[in-house]
């Protein structure tokens, strides 16, 4: 092979536990909020727990199924526990979102924000009936993204809550901060469901040029064509891609905050996935 040439990366492969990159940048955030004790009894191996975190995110076993590799399955999910309501796992995925929103690789001229309905088969709160399962309990999750589908932020409820009594907390929950509307103008794609007057007082109120359209329908300029065609499709491939990880699927977790937690993982590795393509030499993506 001439010495011009170079054999391209293979892709980053499913994540099924930290890459090494991945815990450089975790291990001091961790260090921070949990410093090891100097005596007394150790800390547990936060990166295998992490590890097991992540295999219940990917497999959706339950938590007492944990593969004996993990280490003890309370000390896992008790970890997890602690991660969620320390916001930890929230840190994480704003700092990875960060560091590639500092490699430019993250756009917030456009943005959209779209939820779906999954299954809730335990009990706890931000439950409701189904409209589309006969009524089954589920669970919303609303989801905003950047223009390439990067998750910005999320919030959950009832499957029986509207869109856009969503909205608004959604747009709040973003993990890192937005840029001034005044600075920068800033897009925000909704499709019908947010077509009426709590969706645009939202959008008004967050400072967003809204693009609410039904199906079909798009803004056509004098001489007949889009000016600014749908990018409503980024937040729902996003969507799917998240729900492919089975504990996001279906909810079995009681606690709302719980359930939100391992979304906010999901997206983490999302970003980690983009941030490890920026990484690599010019013109060699995986």
């Amino acid at each position: 092979m001439p010495a011009s040439e170079t054999t391209p990366e293979p892709p980053l492969p499913t994540i099924w536990e930290l890459p090494d990159e991945l815990w450089e940048r975790v291990e001091p955030l961790l260090d921070r909020h949990y410093p090891p004790a100097k005596t007394g009894r150790p800390r547990a191996d936060l990166r295998l727990v992490l590890d097991g975190i992540i295999y219940r995110l990917r497999s959706g076993v339950q938590w007492n199924q944990l593969p004996r590799r993990f280490g003890a399955d309370s000390t896992v999910h008790g970890w997890f526990q602690r991660l969620v309501k320390d916001g930890v796992l929230e840190e994480i995925w704003a700092r990875i979102a960060t560091e590639c929103e500092a490699l430019e690789g993250l756009d917030w001229t456009w943005q959209a924000v779209d939820a779906m309905m999954g299954k809730a088969r335990m009990g706890g709160a931000k439950r409701g009936p189904n409209p589309t399962d006969r009524a089954k309990a589920g669970t919303k999750k609303s989801l905003h993204v950047e223009a390439s589908g990067g998750p910005l932020g999320v919030e959950i409820d009832g499957a029986n809550v509207h869109d856009t009594k969503l909205l608004a907390p959604t747009l709040a929950a973003t993990v890192i901060e937005r840029p001034d509307p005044e600075e920068l103008a800033q897009h925000l794609c909704l499709d019908k469901g947010y077509d009426n007057p709590t969706g645009k007082a939202a959008c008004e109120a967050a400072g967003y040029v809204p693009h609410i359209r039904r199906i079909g329908e798009e803004k056509l300029d004098e001489a007949g064509e889009k000016t600014h065609p749908a990018r409503r499709w980024v937040v729902e491939r996003t969507l799917a891609w998240l729900s492919k990880c089975r504990a996001i699927l279906v909810r079995y977790d009681k606690k709302p905050e719980n359930y939100k937690g391992i979304f906010q993982l999901a997206c983490a590795l999302l970003w980690y996935r983009r941030l490890d393509r920026l990484n690599r030499p010019e013109g060699v993506f995986g």
